[in-house]
């Protein structure tokens, strides 16, 4: 009869486990889906204004899609921007992206930014968080045909896409990057 009580108990248990799993994974899933979302509807576009990128995100050993970077400056500025890791194609985890910069600019803007790895070792440097972009790293705008010239710098390809707002300078130059996984 004392079996009945125990068995009860730990069944409750468990069932309270779940539930609290459950919803604490819908909790967290819920922002996770929207930035999926966003990444999906991002790469879309990528792909729209340049077709020919589609050969790159195949043949790319992994990339990462910021799908809403947000910058903006006085003389002294800053941007960051939240987007989802891919290797080879799947979904590894999530990067933040952050930016501080001084220097004569001005204004605001909302950008979209993709970066291929071009083989295991640079998407390896990535996700121990020793990827960071120097005052020299330049982006290449997304338009038509931009991927045909583009080439890897220390195997990393940077592509940018306005979304809004104006502002005078365009550089990537000082990003660091956080990732986590899923």
């Amino acid at each position: 009869m004392k079996k009945y009580p125990i068995t009860l108990i730990i069944r409750s248990l468990l069932f309270s486990s779940v539930l609290f799993f459950a919803h604490s994974t819908k909790a967290q899933s819920s922002k996770d889906k929207e930035l999926i979302q966003d990444c999906d509807s991002a790469k879309a576009e990528f792909i729209k204004t340049d077709p020919s990128l589609s050969k790159v995100f195949a043949s790319a050993t992994g990339y990462v899609i910021f799908p809403n970077v947000g910058k903006g400056a006085v003389g002294v500025g800053g941007a960051s921007g939240n987007g989802i890791v891919y290797e080879r194609g799947v979904m590894i985890g999530k990067a933040k992206l952050s930016q501080v910069s001084i220097g004569f600019q001005l204004g605001g803007q909302a950008y979209r930014e993709l970066i291929f790895f071009e083989n295991q070792e640079s998407i390896d440097r990535f996700k121990k968080n020793k990827v960071e972009f120097s005052a020299q790293a330049s982006a290449v705008a997304a338009t038509a045909g931009a991927s045909a010239n583009a080439k890897y710098s220390e195997g990393v390809m940077i592509y940018t896409q306005q979304k809004g707002g104006l502002m005078y300078e365009a550089s990537v130059g000082g990003q660091k990057f956080k990732y986590s996984k899923f």
